[in-house]
């Protein structure tokens, strides 16, 4: 597959959303070549992830950590994560 680059800023980004409420509505009622322009392509980075682990939590920590994720924009498996590495990196 051949990718395109194209010079930063000559794609109008979508303004920020205050909630995924909101965001759910704006792409409920657009059409992202309506937003983009038909000639835009899109494209994703997978990132290779080597290994996973299981994490348990009471139900209330759980629910509190999916909250506090929901706050920021991420899932809660993103902010576990990001919190794991900033401690790893803080004991390096």
């Amino acid at each position: 597959m051949k990718v395109k680059f194209v010079k930063k800023g000559t794609i109008k980004p979508v303004k920020p959303f205050k909630s995924l409420e909101e965001e759910a509505n704006f792409w409920d009622s657009h059409d992202a070549v309506e937003v983009f322009g038909k000639d835009i392509k899109v494209g994703f980075h997978r990132v290779n992830k080597t290994h996973t682990i299981t994490i348990r939590f009471e139900p209330k920590k759980l629910q509190s950590l999916r909250e506090k994720a929901d706050r920021i924009g991420v899932g809660p498996t993103t902010l576990a994560r990001m919190w794991i590495m900033e401690k790893l990196s803080q004991s390096a």
